[in-house]
């Protein structure tokens, strides 16, 4: 049913949860899961000098490479879904872009069968002020998503 999973990350503490819900999906369909991180440029545009723009987006970057090597290692080792093999793991990073537009673009370009997103990464200031990246993607997708809640919301 589904040959490719989208995981959009952010590294915070509510998307580990939505790692396991992804990885059991992908290993019992054995499926391809596709993570994906977005650094959010756009915010960076507001600085006033172009090498400060372009040392942020650098550290931008790296930690975001950071942050799918977290992911990789939190899949792999997981004791409640034990990896599997049969499942390809594949990373990409994203510089450009509105997060949610992002996510639904690779969405399209991948040929994914379902995403799978946590709720919120962000507090509920940034939320109010910017709008839900789940709630866009939820909105626009093309394909099935799965939204995981945070703990909050038990």
């Amino acid at each position: 049913m589904y040959d490719k999973i989208l995981l959009p990350t952010d590294g915070s503490k509510n998307s580990k949860r939505a790692i396991k819900h992804a990885m059991q999906i992908a290993k019992f369909e054995k499926a391809e899961l596709i993570i994906l991180n977005v650094v959010d440029s756009v915010y960076l545009t507001g600085l006033p000098e172009e090498d400060l723009i372009t040392q942020t987006e650098l550290i931008m970057e790296e930690e975001s490479v950071k942050i799918l090597e977290k992911v990789k290692k939190t899949i792999k080792t997981c004791p409640i879904v034990k990896y599997d093999e049969s499942v390809k793991l594949t990373t990409k990073t994203v510089t450009e872009g509105n997060a949610a537009e992002v996510i639904l673009k690779v969405s399209e370009e991948e040929n994914v069968d379902l995403v799978v997103i946590a709720s919120s990464g962000k507090h509920m200031l940034d939320r109010f002020l910017l709008g839900s990246v789940t709630e866009k993607v939820v909105r626009h997708s093309k394909v099935p998503v799965m939204v995981i809640p945070s703990k909050d919301n038990k």
